[in-house]
């Protein structure tokens, strides 16, 4: 069975990001790297957006979420002042993960140009232990 491209799961959140000066490597385009960072502040802001802060939800629950694997494609350069979208789609939802399909455009989603495209999983755990738990009941609720 194929999994879907990321392009075809829907968009359920798309986060503003201007590139500057110390995102970019000696050649003049963004270092490689920055694209998990910004993917990180779009995934943060997704979950802002749907009421989950992260730093409340520690406090609260003692639980954390942390980046348990990554892979990125790398397809087109973005380069210093260029206005980016990032965008953040649900692929899945287990008790103690999620999986996170993420893009970064240039220009408008769907109609600039893709730059970069990823899948990130990122699990649920415990602040103490750093052990698997389950997602918190208040933030499944608002991931729905």
């Amino acid at each position: 069975m194929t999994q879907p491209h990321a392009a075809d799961l829907p968009i359920l959140f798309q986060h503003p990001l201007r590139v500057y000066w110390e995102d970019t490597d000696a050649g003049g385009v963004v270092f490689y790297a920055n694209y998990l960072k910004f993917f990180e502040r779009a995934r943060t802001e997704w979950l802002r957006a749907l009421g989950v802060g992260q730093q409340a939800l520690r406090d609260a629950t003692g639980a954390i979420f942390v980046v348990t694997d990554t892979s990125v494609r790398y397809r087109a350069p973005a380069r210093l002042d260029d206005e980016l979208q990032v965008t953040v789609a649900l692929r899945a939802r287990g008790t103690a993960s999620m999986t996170i399909a993420q893009q970064a455009w240039r220009g408008a989603v769907g109609q600039g140009t893709l730059l970069a495209e990823g899948e990130i999983r990122i699990g649920c755990v415990d602040l103490g232990t750093f052990r698997p738990r389950r997602i918190p009941t208040d933030v499944i609720r608002n991931l729905k």
